[in-house]
């Protein structure tokens, strides 16, 4: 079994950026990788795998999972839980689009009072 790449130090931060603003968002280690989460829920979880790739999930409303499945990559869709997706991370990565993401992702995790105090992306 090959050996999981640790995630690039830069991209940790870069996602710490974004995902410690939100409230009572915490940080821990996952099986693999560093996951956040809000109460219970994950929001996020980035981790490196056996392919050497690296990778981070999070939660999406139905009607962007369908559109994630169709768009190819970066975006996948997991075969666990019917509203998480992921999104290959690498030197290309728009950081301000998986912001938006990740914002999303929190919103659909937190509970409604915590999810309120989150400015969400606009759409356009």
């Amino acid at each position: 079994m090959a050996e999981r790449p640790d995630l690039p130090l830069a991209w940790v931060e870069r996602l710490r950026g974004v995902l410690d603003a939100f409230p009572e968002c915490e940080e821990d280690s996952a099986w693999v990788g560093l996951r956040w989460r809000v109460g219970q829920a994950t929001v996020a979880h980035a981790f490196g795998g056996e392919d050497q790739l690296f990778r981070i999930t999070f939660r999406a409303e139905p009607d962007e999972v369908v559109a994630f499945m169709h768009l190819g990559a970066p975006y996948f869709r997991c075969d666990w839980g019917r509203d998480v997706v992921g999104l290959f991370l690498d030197e290309d990565t728009d950081w301000d689009e998986l912001g938006e993401l990740l914002t999303d992702s929190y919103c659909i995790q937190a509970p409604p009072r915590l999810a309120d105090l989150v400015e969400r992306p606009a759409v356009s």
